[in-house]
């Protein structure tokens, strides 16, 4: 199984390749646009997400975390509703951990990433 390359990595081999860039004779400038160049190269040559790719995996785990957000919601509504020879149920913690780390889940996943253009 191949490695999946990192951008720092590429960008590394890309440099290392260029012995111009070290030398001395070179202004700044020049040298930093040079680096930005292979900097958007080398991110370029990187593999898509994964959502991008696999997107049928992507969908079930939506789904999943969908589904247990909503269980958890409506269960703990019910559960606040009902009431045992007069006392009120209590919601259990793990009810409302298992809906805040789902929404949370949620968020983290369907949030557009900082990094995208």
């Amino acid at each position: 199984m191949s490695e999946i390359p990192r951008s720092a990595n590429v960008l590394l081999e890309m440099i290392l390749q260029m012995p111009e860039l070290f030398s001395p004779e070179m202004k700044s400038e020049d040298r930093e646009k040079r680096l930005n160049e292979l900097a958007d190269i080398a991110t370029e040559k990187l593999p898509p997400p994964a959502y991008l790719v696999d997107k049928t995996v992507y969908r079930i785990v939506v789904v999943s975390l969908g589904l247990v957000a909503v269980i958890a919601i409506f269960g703990a509504l019910f559960l606040g509703t009902l009431q045992i020879f007069g006392e009120p149920v209590v919601v259990p913690d793990l009810m409302t951990a298992l809906g805040s780390a789902a929404i949370g889940a949620l968020a983290g996943m369907l949030a557009p990433s900082p990094v995208s253009k």
